[in-house]
């Protein structure tokens, strides 16, 4: 079996080892960053995050990134403490305090903040939000592109959004760590995810599409992370004249696509050769792929 993969390996950068993290309006060498182990993000996965991406200087899609942020947060009834032009200042300043123009990755994350007792209600956190900024310099790993993504569909599944609304950036991903390690016991890279009703959904980690006779196909998106790299291929596909559909389909139908990718903020778009031990296509990259992949490329330019 070949070394595992994951669709957020990137390639080394030595500088990251001594990046400042933004840590409640502070920056902090990486080595001190630190929260309370009272934070209700570390003891009950209560918050809110986003992945962005730096290109040429410019975050990229980062309206609909803190379009994002801002309803998750209304709805986990979370104050988040800083305007949005205020969040945009502080994702400059970490970006400027690192040396950052291209090329580089920030996880914005906010809590309900530190509590008073070690206990789930919303109301022991009393001392306003914690927001945390990693910025990474971050090439997403080459050797994706001509190796590709190995999928195990998995039984942990895409849920009701009357449970846990698959659309929120909540830090409590456990139901995606789950299929994430059935994944790897199944030896693959990644899980791929169905929704309640057994249609193909979302992988742990990013959305799927498939690619069948010169159509691209994605779910219903009922089920899935409310992924803006998603919505984006949509549109490219539509500007380009390209058949695009969000719909359910089967196993049947993915085994037997001429192509499939995942796409994210960290890598884009991202190949998957193999799905259940069954070759996808020709085991490489396609002609729609790298139509997408380029377009895509010329947007975030």
């Amino acid at each position: 079996m070949s070394e595992r993969q994951s669709t957020h390996d990137g390639e080394l950068d030595t500088r990251n080892d001594n990046i400042l993290i933004y840590v409640n309006g502070e920056l902090v060498p990486r080595e001190q960053a630190t929260v309370s182990v009272y934070d209700s993000g570390f003891m009950l996965g209560d918050g809110a995050w986003e992945g962005l991406r730096l290109y040429n200087g410019k975050w990229a899609f980062l309206d609909e990134h803190l379009d994002r942020l801002y309803e998750t947060a209304k709805y986990l009834d979370i104050d988040v403490g800083l305007s949005r032009s205020d969040m945009v200042a502080a994702l400059e300043m970490t970006r400027q305090a690192n040396d950052m123009t291209n090329h580089a990755h920030a996880r914005l994350m906010l809590t309900r903040g530190k509590k008073a007792k070690p206990f789930q209600h919303p109301g022991l956190s009393k001392f306003g939000p914690t927001i945390v900024i990693i910025m990474e310099h971050s090439v997403p790993s080459r050797a994706l592109l001509t190796q590709g993504i190995r999928l195990a569909t998995v039984p942990q599944v895409r849920g009701l959004p009357m449970a846990q609304d698959p659309k929120l950036n909540s830090h409590s991903k456990l139901n995606c760590v789950i299929a994430s390690i059935q994944a790897e016991k199944a030896g693959a890279d990644e899980a791929l995810m169905l929704d309640p009703h057994g249609f193909v959904n979302t992988t742990n980690a990013c959305n799927f599409f498939i690619v069948r006779k010169g159509e691209v196909w994605t779910s219903t998106g009922d089920y899935c992370m409310n992924g803006i790299t998603r919505r984006k291929v949509i549109e490219l596909c539509k500007q380009d004249g390209i058949p695009v559909f969000e719909k359910n389909f089967s196993l049947v139908e993915t085994y037997g696509a001429d192509e499939a990718f995942l796409t994210g903020t960290f890598g884009a778009q991202t190949p998957v050769f193999e799905i259940d031990g069954r070759e996808i296509g020709e085991g490489k990259p396609g002609p729609l792929f790298h139509r997408i992949r380029e377009l895509y490329t010329k947007l975030v330019s």
